[in-house]
């Protein structure tokens, strides 16, 4: 899209899905059997046809990097690119202080293409968006700021910005992260309008409140806590309700799917999404593809079929290079290149890819990272007292086996 430069936030730390993010930031997390989750925030802005963008890195990045590099790069087009940004300390001798700090710190980006517009986005959640239809919004209300926002339960309120909206979309209240009293959606007593992370700025307006929120030594250089109070009370701050965003080929089920993946059990339910009958996540939306990297793996494979012992997976999805060796898989996802030997069963699990599962394990709601291996009649997920001796359980009862873990072997 000309002149609209697209910033990707993508240096969280994760800590809420550790041990997910042990050696890896949030956005290189493995998501979906072939996916990376900052795949769908790239998905949304080259589908749109954002193709000036930079992804701000900071923790843990080499993942990530390494991830962009294969499955990312953009070569031949003028003026087309997505390219990582690592925290280089362009202000002084720290690392990004907030969201804010880090779009400040690369200013000379901005000033170097001199954009209209600006997207100021997350790397870390799960969703669609047809980002023309934000900008399009953006663009007739002649709005300095545009913040995309969604409903979540009032429950949830503590996790985000609260928005309050008059009949035309403009903010009128803002408060970020309330630990009491969030202001409701009106006639929705049990609802917040919450801010999805996602911005769009006129050129001008970023550069001015960035360079003043960091003369400020008082502020936490963040958007939600700072930025957002300070321009919305000018009056052309504007909300762009995420749920009217239309993608073709989407069935309505659909339709204002977002999910932030922050909490081990997030992330494990927004995966159990994509293998319900009817997804409210789909993969399969050939009008809307979504590109990520794999590696050149043979197609999956089931084999034996006899008394006992038959090669199937059930209300799954297998990723290549798989072998479902005389096992059932039930309602999981499996990452490229895992091994499950014979008289095994996997049940409501998210395997990473390159696993190999022992012959007659026994295993139940876990996460599974990459390069794990289980030794034959392992039983995971059953005993959970057992479990949590053993391994990191979520709050929701999931486990968690990390990266390059050897289970059974002792």
């Amino acid at each position: 899209m000309s002149g609209v430069l697209t910033m990707i936030l993508a240096g969280g730390e994760g800590t809420r899905l550790a041990p997910l993010t042990g050696i890896r930031a949030k956005p290189a997390v493995p998501f979906g059997g072939n996916y990376r989750i900052i795949d769908f925030v790239l998905n949304n802005f080259v589908n749109s046809d954002f193709l000036q963008i930079f992804v701000i890195t900071q923790f843990k990045s080499h993942s990530l990097m390494k991830h962009l590099g294969r499955a990312w790069r953009v070569s031949g087009l003028t003026n087309r690119f997505i390219d990582p940004i690592p925290a280089q300390m362009q202000t002084g001798k720290h690392w990004y202080l907030g969201t804010a700090d880090a779009i400040y710190q690369n200013l000379h980006l901005i000033h170097g293409l001199d954009p209209e517009e600006v997207c100021i986005f997350g790397g870390d959640h799960i969703y669609k968006m047809d980002v023309r239809q934000m900008l399009d919004f953006h663009r007739q209300n002649n709005a300095s700021m545009t913040v995309a926002a969604i409903p979540v339960p009032v429950a949830d309120a503590h996790h985000f910005g609260v928005i309050e909206v008059d009949a035309n979309g403009k903010m009128i209240g803002f408060e970020e992260k309330p630990t009491s009293n969030p202001k409701t959606i009106p006639g929705r007593p049990d609802y917040v309008l919450a801010s999805m992370g996602n911005y769009i700025f006129e050129k001008n307006c970023l550069v001015d409140s960035l360079e003043t929120d960091a003369s400020n030594p008082e502020s936490s250089h963040d958007f939600g806590k700072d930025i957002i109070p300070r321009l919305y009370p000018g009056g052309d701050v504007y909300v762009y309700d995420f749920s009217s965003n239309v993608i073709r080929g989407e069935q309505e089920i659909s339709r204002g799917y977002w999910r932030d993946v922050g909490t081990l059990d997030s992330y494990y339910e927004a995966n159990m999404d994509l293998i319900a009958v009817i997804p409210p996540f789909d993969l399969y939306n050939r009008y809307w593809p979504l590109r990520s990297y794999t590696p050149p793996m043979p197609p999956a494979k089931f084999v034996h079929d006899e008394a006992n012992r038959t090669g199937q997976a059930i209300s799954s999805m297998v990723s290549s290079g798989c072998i479902i060796s005389g096992s059932i898989v039930y309602h999981s996802i499996l990452g490229y290149n895992v091994h499950v030997h014979s008289h095994a069963y996997i049940e409501k699990c998210v395997l990473m890819g390159n696993n190999d599962i022992g012959r007659g394990c026994r295993i139940r709601r876990a996460i599974i990272d990459k390069d794990v291996k289980i030794a034959p009649n392992t039983v995971i997920g059953e005993d959970m007292s057992l479990d949590r001796q053993r391994f990191h359980v979520s709050e929701g009862g999931v486990i968690v086996i990390p990266k390059g873990a050897r289970v059974g072997f002792d």
